[in-house]
């Protein structure tokens, strides 16, 4: 069984970009939040698998941070059954250590365990090493719903 691609568009709609997903109960459907938040982009250096957290083979360079991107139109383009960046996602400089990067997720903790909502694979890797500042580009973190 898998999802419309009505569903599918609305669903990345209501999360990405807090749009109502209409006439699902009454006419305004399933409600955006009050305030629409963030969601929290992580770097991973494995994959963290389905049942993986947000904390999950995440990063460890120091001065590795989570990065906030909002949920709205300004920050997210969705396009049928994918949604992605608009703008670059650019994480803070590595102070000291390394790490091979090869996996994003995307949660809902700035920090900590957290939701592990989507997760993918990056392409290329990105390498962190001293002075690096590892950066997503527009339109490089696709999350597809089928």
């Amino acid at each position: 069984m898998s999802k419309t691609n009505t569903w599918e568009t609305d669903l990345l709609s209501l999360l990405f970009t807090n749009v109502n997903a209409g006439s699902i109960g009454d006419v305004t459907g399933l409600r955006g939040s009050t305030t629409a938040g963030s969601l929290y982009i992580s770097l991973h250096t494995a994959d963290p698998g389905e049942a993986g957290t947000q904390s999950t083979s995440e990063a460890a360079y120091t001065s590795y941070a989570r990065v906030a991107v909002a949920r709205g139109a300004g920050s997210w383009n969705v396009s049928g059954n994918t949604v992605d960046n608009v703008a670059a996602i650019t994480f803070p400089a590595a102070t000291g250590g390394s790490s091979t990067v090869t996996h994003f997720g995307i949660g809902t903790d700035s920090a900590g365990a957290g939701k592990l909502l989507y997760k993918g694979a990056l392409t290329p890797s990105i390498t962190v090493t001293n002075g690096i500042i590892p950066q997503i580009p527009a339109g490089g973190l696709d999350v597809t719903e089928d």
